[in-house]
């Protein structure tokens, strides 16, 4: 009978200027490796020769996986089946957290096939141990609705929830639209409810900080095109 691959879930970095936050045994694991379902192939070509120029990118088979190109599940299955191991790369950070490759985790585990996480940076991670907000609950709503009205009802439910539960609520935007966020959130949030931003995590201009909305209003710093995540808390 022969033995069934495994797939590993191989973090990449949140900026482009931080191999430094990878581990080695990630680089040692990818040199072994020829499938990868990846989220942009560029990006992955990329991240590949990145922690290794010697590793032959066009010898490695890679597989789309994203909102516009679901994975091909049925052949990770018969991949994973026939003994090919699997790796699976997001465009930055971890993947199948906000992130795609659920999908290619779920065909593994319904061929009992053994899925391996490794270590990586994680931007909600990141910025909820650099926050100083409760650790303890936490939720993760991803984007928040982009029509005006819907968004300001999110916000008010989000900060309502928090009050009640003591819960940290982690959300992000598209880059281009962070300073948007940013001035619905102060609009529509109550001055005492605090307001992390962290952007450009792990990138030398990496920027967090908390505090009150009321603090907020008075803060100029431009958060356009910066990859960011928005933590806020009302307990």
């Amino acid at each position: 009978m022969t033995q069934k691959g495994k797939l590993y879930l191989i973090p990449t970095v949140l900026s482009a200027d931080a191999l430094f936050s990878l581990p080695p045994y990630i680089t040692d694991t990818v040199r072994q490796l020829r499938i990868f379902f990846v989220e942009n192939e560029r990006t992955a070509r990329r991240f590949l020769k990145a922690l290794d120029r010697a590793i032959d990118i066009d010898s490695l088979q890679l597989h789309l996986m994203n909102e516009h190109h679901p994975p091909d599940t049925a052949l990770a299955k018969k991949l994973l089946q026939e003994g090919h191991s699997i790796g699976v790369i997001s465009e930055a950070g971890c993947p199948a957290v906000a992130d795609p490759g659920n999908l290619v985790v779920q065909a593994a585990h319904q061929v009992l096939a053994t899925v391996i996480p490794m270590v990586g940076p994680n931007s909600m991670l990141l910025a909820l141990m650099a926050s100083g907000m409760n650790g303890q609950n936490f939720q993760f709503t991803g984007y928040l609705p982009v029509k005006p009205p819907d968004r300001a009802k999110a916000i008010k439910d989000l900060e309502a929830l928090s009050a009640k539960k003591q819960q940290t609520q982690l959300f992000i935007e598209a880059p281009y639209r962070n300073n948007q966020l940013l001035k619905d959130i102060l609009q529509h949030a109550a001055d005492r409810t605090l307001l992390c931003v962290a952007a450009d995590l792990t990138a030398p201009n990496e920027f967090i900080r908390t505090q009150t909305v009321a603090q907020w209003k008075k803060d100029t710093t431009d958060f356009h095109k910066r990859p960011a995540i928005f933590l806020l808390y009302a307990g």
